[in-house]
Formats: structure tokens, sequence, C-alpha cells
């Protein structure tokens, strides 16, 4: 048959690869609904497709033989058509690719190459725009079946077959990018209730060793200091001021173990209590405000606790390394179930040269753990704003 008499034929092959394309969403059905067309054109042991998966990498699609260039991801540096991908030739043309050095150099992935005696290969690229986006590769059992002309139909099916296969894998990877941030999110959100759960279970404990403290040790150390003050000498009256100073220490520990003001008397009094103490008898200005008539306290209890953890730990910080002279807390609401808690202080600000910074590690790591949003603010003193949201 003449090349005259075959180009209306071809058209027709190419008429219906559009056709058949054009009702696939991937790219594995896409390929083998063509096969027959792409044979028609060019006859085939084995063919397939290799896309740019990502930088360095090929995700191939095969039709004829399943091998194992489409079971894993390969290297652009071990696949049998790098000199293609790299740009060393134009297209590649092996009459027997079981001897060809191109595609059998030292750790090459060629095994289905002889696996399946694919001797006669031809590769052409794929381009979309100027830009390759993977190589056509045909091959056939029979050796030196493939020439010239051979490599003018492939790039004729490539051309046609590029932007369809184009964005069929730019569709493919976008899903695969969803759903592996779907998946991260779900693991990140395990982590973090197993976290949020380990909290409860520390706070648990810590406010049980708190209630042993009050019952046990500081009883023991009551009892030991009504002792001491009985004896009158200096001895006695030295050792009475250390158990003193001792007990006062204790019951601060304890206070900070069981927050019993939170229960019994709501968050914003908790909160302005600690404060007092915190700054004892320096000439500090305290204020605490609540504007949210008491919303904290209906928060669900263990983000009721890591709120008021975080409300310690930045007052704490502020008392004694800011320097400041005055120190604000805030609450309120953000929106119908929204709570926002705004430390501030006129201090120096966040010192960058502080050989640890464990107090804001830990008001992160708690922020995290209740899905609150953190701020923190260093200009004018320092400025810590804790957004939390409740679940609808």
């Amino acid at each position: 048959m003449s090349q005259a008499q075959l180009a209306p034929q071809r058209s027709d092959v190419f008429l219906r690869i559009s056709a058949h394309l054009a009702q696939r969403t991937d790219i594995a059905s896409a390929l083998e609904a063509v096969a027959d067309e792409i044979g028609e054109v060019i006859p085939f042991t084995h063919a397939d497709l290799c896309l740019i998966d990502r930088p360095g990498w090929l995700a191939s699609y095969e039709v004829g033989i399943r091998t194992r260039w489409s079971r894993a991801r390969t290297r652009v540096d071990v696949s049998p058509i790098r000199d293609l991908l790299t740009g060393k030739c134009a297209y590649m043309l092996c009459d027997n690719a079981m001897q060809d050095p191109r595609q059998t150099f030292k750790d090459a992935c060629s095994e289905p190459i002889f696996n399946h005696k694919l001797r006669s290969r031809v590769h052409v690229l794929m381009k979309v725009m100027g830009q390759p986006i993977g190589t056509l590769n045909i091959s056939h059992s029979t050796p030196a079946r493939y020439d010239a002309d051979t490599v003018a139909r492939a790039q004729h099916i490539a051309d046609a077959l590029s932007p369809y296969f184009h964005a069929l894998h730019t569709a493919e990877l976008a899903q695969r990018a969803t759903q592996f941030e779907q998946e991260a999110r779900a693991r990140e959100e395990g982590l973090r209730r197993g976290a949020l759960e380990l909290t409860q279970a520390l706070e648990q404990e810590q406010q049980r060793i708190g209630m042993d403290l009050h019952d046990q040790t500081l009883a023991d150390l009551t009892r030991l200091l009504r002792d001491v003050n009985k004896e009158s000498s200096p001895e006695g009256s030295e050792l009475a001021r250390r158990i003193s100073e001792t007990i006062g220490d204790l019951r601060r520990i304890i206070d900070t173990a069981v927050p019993t003001l939170l229960e019994l008397f709501g968050f914003a009094h908790a909160v302005r209590v600690h404060l007092e103490r915190a700054v004892g008898i320096e000439a500090i200005d305290i204020e605490v405000t609540d504007q949210t008539n008491g919303a904290a306290d209906r928060l669900e209890s263990t983000a009721r606790s890591a709120l008021f953890r975080i409300a310690q730990e930045a007052i704490n910080n502020a008392v004694r390394h800011s320097g400041a002279r005055k120190i604000d807390v805030n609450l309120e609401q953000a929106s119908p179930k929204g709570l926002v808690m705004t430390i501030r202080d006129d201090g120096c600000g966040i010192p960058m040269d502080l050989p640890r910074q464990s107090g804001l590690a830990n008001i992160r790591t708690r922020a995290r753990l209740i899905s609150a949003q953190l701020d923190i603010l260093g200009e004018n003193g320092t400025t810590l704003r804790v957004t939390l949201e409740e679940p609808s």
C-alpha cells in the first residue's frame, strides 16, 4: 500500500484515538483504550508511556505486557531512556536493545528488556508547549523491526497523545497531593488527640500529686514546725524559719498543681490571683478584664485547663524576664463560639539571648493541642494572643 493510500487510514486512526481519549479519566484506561489504534500504526509486543512524575523520577503506564516498570517509580538516571530525557539525543532507535549499551548500562533498570526479549525499540519525546513531559516507548520481540519511518510515525502518535495524557497526569498529581494532604492532616489530628489525652492524664496526675503533697507532706511539715516552735534555742528558731519558708514554697507548688481557684471561682478570678501572686511585692500594675461574661468557664474542661496553663506561663515569663511595669490580661468574644485571650506587658520584649525558651515552647504546644491560634508580638513590650474557636 502506498503512502498516499495510507494517509486517510492513519487520519482515521488519529480520529479514533481522540474519540477514545475524550471518554477516559485516568491514564491506565486511556492507554488501554488506544492500544489497538497504536498497534495499527506501529505493531508492538510492548508499549508504554513514561511520564515525568517529579524531578528525577518517572511513572510508567504499560500495555501489551505488564513489567516492573509500571509497578514502581523509576529514577531517570537508571532508566533505559535516560539519554532521551537528558537531551543527549532527539529520539532512540534500537535494532536489539538486549545488546545496546544505551539501554543495558551498569545499574540500568532493564530487566524487562531481557525477561520479555524486547529487542526492537523506538522512543520519542512527548511534549506540551515545547516542554518534555515524558516519552512514548514501543517495543517488539523481533530484532530490527523498526526504522526511521517508524520513528516518524511514533512521533505523530506521541504528539497526538501528549496533551491528553498531560492533562490526565496533572489531574492525577493534584488528586495524589490532595490525598496526601488529607492523610497528613488525619495523622496530625490523631497525634494531636493522642497528645491531648496524654496531657489530660498528666494534668490529673499532677493534681493527684498536689493533693498528696497537701494531705501528707504539708501536714507533716506543719506538725514538725509546731514541735520546733516549742524550743526556745536560736537553732530551733532558725530551723523554724527555714521550715516556714519551705511550707510557703510548697503551698505555691500545690496551688499551681491543683488550680482549685479555677474550679471554685472561675477562670478570670484564678488568672487574677495567679497574677497577683506572681507579681508579689513588685511595683507592677496589673489588670484582668473579662468581656465575655465568663465564656472561658463554658469551655470543655481540657481546653479551659490548657488556656489557664498558657496564662500562667505567659504571666510568669512577663514577671521574670520582661522588666514590665504593667501587665494586662483581657478576655473577649471573637465570635459566638470564639474566645480571645490577650496578655500584654510593657517590658523589653522577648529576649532572643535566653539560653532556653522552654516556657514559650510549652505555650505553643498547649495551643496546638487545643487547636488554638497563637500570636506573639514583640513590639513595645510583648503581646501574646490566643484565639480559640469551639467546635460546632
